[in-house]
């Protein structure tokens, strides 16, 4: 998860929009067949076959962002619009309060010392008391305090992505050249969503805000969202595509690696925004931030 303040949200630029129109044709498709050579296409989405995409014309974030099949015909990826700023928020901030759960009970097991502390609660509370049924009750209630305090910390980090990113993606992602938000429509609903940010500095695009309406999942619609971030990063010739996620499941990480993406490393003392340090949220509220990088080229 990721949040910052507006300033930090869309401060780079990648290639101004008439740069990427003047781009000549046969450059793009080049790269494009090359990014459908590194990443095949999805088998199709169920239902009625899907209308073949429109020419091929001037994009001015994605490249192909525009592409697809018209509203209710099977499921595709475009380009954001601003009257769907609110189903994009609203997916976004589903998607985020699914991890309450999983940060407070499955995420226990990513933290052993955590573990053991808590075993030394129980421990000390038998010493003590000498009481079988208080005893058993101590990891009930600590169990208890991580859901409170997870639920505490994640709902500080929506206030805090709701009110800067979030808050205007049409101004945020669409309006600089450096940036892009794409949605996934099935029937005309958006069930999906990805966003892309440039780090200049190092020739980076970011994939960030990815989630999936839960009621549509398992579609391959995650993995569509992602190769076009991937396509996206290749077209304007980046190095390397990152990305940055405090997820427990699997299967986001498993997602990430069948895109190509390689672990680079998990920190332990990640500050979420929102978090306020306290001696109860130490004890309490511990996540795990993991970095994944693509190479697509060499600098």
């Amino acid at each position: 998860m990721h949040c910052g303040p507006p300033d930090m949200v869309c401060e780079t630029k990648i290639v101004a929009t008439e740069d990427h129109e003047a781009l000549p044709g046969a450059k793009k498709d080049a790269l494009l067949a090359a990014a459908g050579a590194m990443w095949p296409p999805l088998p199709a989405a169920p239902g009625p076959a899907a209308a073949p995409p429109p020419a091929a014309g001037p994009q001015p974030h994605g490249g192909t962002g525009g592409a697809g099949p018209p509203e209710g015909r099977g499921v595709y990826i475009r380009e954001f619009r601003a009257a769907e700023q609110e189903a994009a928020r609203r997916i976004f901030y589903d998607g985020i309060l699914e991890r309450i759960p999983n940060t407070a009970f499955r995420g226990l097991r990513q933290h052993p010392r955590t573990q053991l502390l808590y075993a030394l609660l129980a421990a000390l509370c038998f010493a003590v008391t000498r009481s079988l049924l208080l005893t058993c009750l101590v990891p009930a209630g600590l169990l208890a305090l991580r859901y409170y305090y997870s639920r505490k910390v994640i709902l500080a980090y929506l206030e805090c992505a709701l009110h800067t990113d979030m808050a205007d993606i049409e101004q945020y992602y669409m309006k600089p050249p450096g940036s892009c938000f794409w949605v996934a429509v099935l029937d005309g609903n958006v069930v999906g969503i990805v966003a892309a940010r440039a780090h200049e500095e190092d020739n980076t695009v970011e994939l960030l805000r990815m989630s999936v309406d839960s009621r549509f999942r398992g579609k391959g619609i995650a993995k569509a969202l992602g190769r076009r971030v991937l396509e996206f990063a290749m077209l304007h010739n980046y190095s390397a595509v990152v990305l940055g996620t405090t997820a427990v499941k699997v299967a986001a990480h498993k997602l990430y690696e069948s895109l190509g993406f390689r672990h680079m490393g998990a920190n332990d003392h990640y500050v979420l925004p929102g978090m306020t340090l306290s001696l109860a949220e130490r004890l309490f509220f511990q996540v795990r931030y993991h970095r994944y990088r693509l190479q697509l080229r060499e600098e």
